[in-house]
This record gives C-alpha cells, structure tokens and sequence, in this order.
C-alpha cells in the first residue's frame, strides 16, 4: 500500500495544529489518492450535531449496552485495511456466492493482505477512476483467481445507493471504507464524515441510508441498520489526546452509523504503524450513556440514493415571506422560507415530474406563527412554532402534486 502519512508530533504541537486547521478542515471535501469519498452532501459527510435526538434513543443505548465501552477497533496491527491501486491496476476474476454482488472482474493486487487471511475484507481504491471495491471473505484460488462471499463497486464521486435489500461486503449494504478512522486525516486536524460502528444486536430491518438487514430480532429496543449514534454534546472532551479529541470531535459532529453486528461501542479504523495503542485506549474511558440516537430521516432526499439535505444550504433559494407565498421549483430543489408573520395560504408552482424538493421552514424570533401547506402538497407535517428553530421535509413531485418522502423533523436550532 502506497501512502502518504504524517509523523505525530507533540502533542501540544497537535493540539495547536487542530485549532488551526478545524475551520478549514470542516470546509473541505474529504479526499484519498485524488478521489472524493463520495460528494460533499452524501450523507457520511454531513454533520448531523443539530439533528433530533431518536424517540428510542434510550432503548437502543440501553439494549446494546450503556454501561459497556467505546472501543478503538484498529491500531497498529489491528482495524481493516486498505490498499490503493493505480488506474492501470491489472483486473483479475473473481466469483461470488452472493447474487447480491456486483461481478468481476476486480484490481485485486498481489500481496494484498486478505490474501493471507480470508477472515478480512478487501478494501481497494482505485486511482484515476475513483472506484471502490469491496470484497467480503475473499480467497483466492490456486489459478491466481478469486472468491468471495459477496462484494460491491462503488462510484465515489456517485451518490448511488445499492439496489434495496442488497447486501454489500457489510452486513447494512453500506461502504466499509467510508467510515474508517484514518490517522493521515486524524493527523490533519479533523475527520469529515461518519464512523462505522458494530453493536451486538440489531433489528431485522434497516434505515436510510442502509440496505440490507442481518438480523432476525424483532422489536423497538434494536436499532436498526444504519442507525446514526452520535457524541453527546455535554460530554467534556478537554482533558483527552489531541489525537483523541479529533475522533471524539468527529463522533459529535458526524456520528456513527451501525453497519454491522458485533462487539458494542466498536468503532473501525485502518491499521497504521503511527497509531499509540496506550493514546486510542483513552477512548474506552467513555460508555454508551455518553451517546445517543439520532434521527436523520428528514436529510433523505430519495429513497434511492445517499444525496442529503443541506439544512446550511447554500443552493437554497429563500422565498421572501408573504402571507400567500408563492414557491416556484423551477428555481431549485431546496426552498426556504423565515415566517414573519402567519402564512394564510400558499401556492406551488413548476414542480417538475419525478423533481424531489427539501423544504425548510423557519420561525422568527417571537415564533408560533402559523403555515398552510399548498393544496397540492400532501401529507405536509404540522410544523414547529418554537422561536427561531426550523421545521424541515422532503417531497417528491408527479409534475402536478407533491407527496412526502419523509416525516419530517421539527425544532430544528
């Protein structure tokens, strides 16, 4: 594997270096070997620290464990590693048993590490083309060719999700490689984008942006795959590593997804020679009390794909409030709009067929006022009247009405 990585300097060198670069690093895009880990507002790469606590919150934290330790599921040996290749990478066959996987050929190089342990994943990316590849329980064969259990193409430049109900190389048909703890990024000054994280038992059923379920218990007090714990925002991260801070920073402002079944609080890392096991073991001071579920329905853009809803919005279009405003979607598929007053009546316009719109609807500083829906909107949601919070929902457009894709959330700060 051919990496750049950086030296870890001292640590109050690194704790100077993290206030220097956090505003930056949160600006920018995510980037390994020249290639986006997926676009900026895909959905591991949204901070998700404003984001409605879960109603089952509780029970999920109580289920997997309050009492139990976070854990570092990486080190210098230990985590799941990853191996780059160039754009030439010569492709070799590889057969799944899976029918759930996207076939070969893949750029499967020799001396590759899962070569020699068929219990890892395989984790390539590939340069030039920007594509991911991931093999679960590879093996290869005598002839030079391979086997897996099942293994998924990523476009990271693509939002695309796996077909619903497909698994991937992780049990919640999730990317692997999207949320490891790096330590090139860690020494950067911050990680910009979810973790992935295993607890011991799930639901039989699974979330945005999940596909695929591997479990078979039933009942509320199981998460779901692809459900997004994060950092509590109370808890005091002052006193550990700088290294450390970056990661607990990072599970505050992005949080983890859970993608597959194991150990609780695990959180997985790529394997690097800089890591300080004593330093990473800080981590399991913290417990599953200290965290919390989190509901990030309303950020779904589609059903199909993993594009989030930007609350910052910067391509958002702001109607200028009236009582009877008119939302014209041939100006965008982002709307806003701040209530000064109470909206009587409203009207939507140009809704393209198949067009999904994000709506964000905010109070003012006395709040309460009061909003009517357009008539061609169905299944609006009862929006929030606390002052200055935001109500947000997402719909999608036959060219005449408009239906809601998610419940939405309210009382969004």
């Amino acid at each position: 594997m051919k990496r750049t990585l950086w030296i870890r300097p001292h640590a109050g060198r690194l704790a100077c270096l993290v206030v220097l670069l956090w505003p930056i690093a949160l600006m920018a895009q995510p980037q390994v070997a020249g290639c986006p880990i997926f676009p900026a507002k895909n959905i591991w790469n949204v901070p998700i620290d404003t984001m409605p606590v879960h109603a089952l919150s509780a029970q999920f934290i109580g289920t997997e464990g309050a009492g139990a330790s976070l854990h570092p599921d990486f080190g210098p040996q230990g985590g799941l590693p990853f191996t780059i290749v160039p754009a030439d990478q010569a492709m070799v066959p590889i057969q799944f048993d899976s029918l759930q996987s996207d076939p070969g050929p893949y750029p499967i190089p020799n001396g590759t590490q899962s070569e020699s342990n068929p219990d890892l994943q395989l984790v390539i990316l590939q340069q030039g083309t920007c594509k991911l590849y991931e093999v679960w329980a590879p093996r290869k064969l005598t002839d030079g060719t391979w086997t897996g259990g099942s293994g998924a193409i990523w476009g990271l430049k693509s939002n695309a999700l796996r077909p619903d109900g497909w698994t991937s190389a992780d049990g919640a048909g999730l990317p692997m490689f999207a949320g490891l703890v790096r330590y090139d990024e860690v020494a950067s000054g911050a990680i910009r984008h979810a973790l992935r994280m295993g607890v011991p038992k799930t639901r039989d059923d699974y979330v945005w942006p999940a596909r695929h379920l591997a479990s078979n218990l039933d009942g509320d007090q199981y998460p779901p795959m692809g459900t997004r714990f994060r950092l509590k925002a109370s808890v005091d991260i002052s006193h550990f590593d700088p290294m450390v801070q970056v990661i607990l920073q990072a599970l505050k402002t992005y949080g983890a997804m859970v993608a597959e079944n194991g150990s609780a609080w695990f959180i997985t890392g790529a394997p690097d020679s800089h890591w300080d096991n004593d330093i990473l073991a800080q981590i399991k001071q913290l417990h599953g009390s200290d965290l919390e579920a989190v509901d990030v329905s309303s950020l779904q853009m589609g059903p199909n794909s993993a594009l989030a809803l930007d609350l910052g919005g910067s391509d958002r279009w702001d109607v200028p409030f009236s009582a009877t405003p008119v939302f014209d979607l041939s100006r965008g598929d982002a709307l806003s709009i701040t209530l000064t007053g109470d909206v009587t009546s409203s009207t939507m316009i140009n809704a393209g067929d198949g067009q999904t719109v994000s709506f964000l609807i905010c109070q003012d500083s006395a709040g309460a006022r009061a909003f009517h829906w357009p008539s061609n909107v169905l299944s609006g949601m009862q929006i929030g009247t606390a002052s200055k919070s935001c109500s947000a929902q997402t719909f999608v457009s036959d060219g005449v009405k408009l239906y809601a894709t998610t419940p939405g959330v309210i009382n969004l700060q």
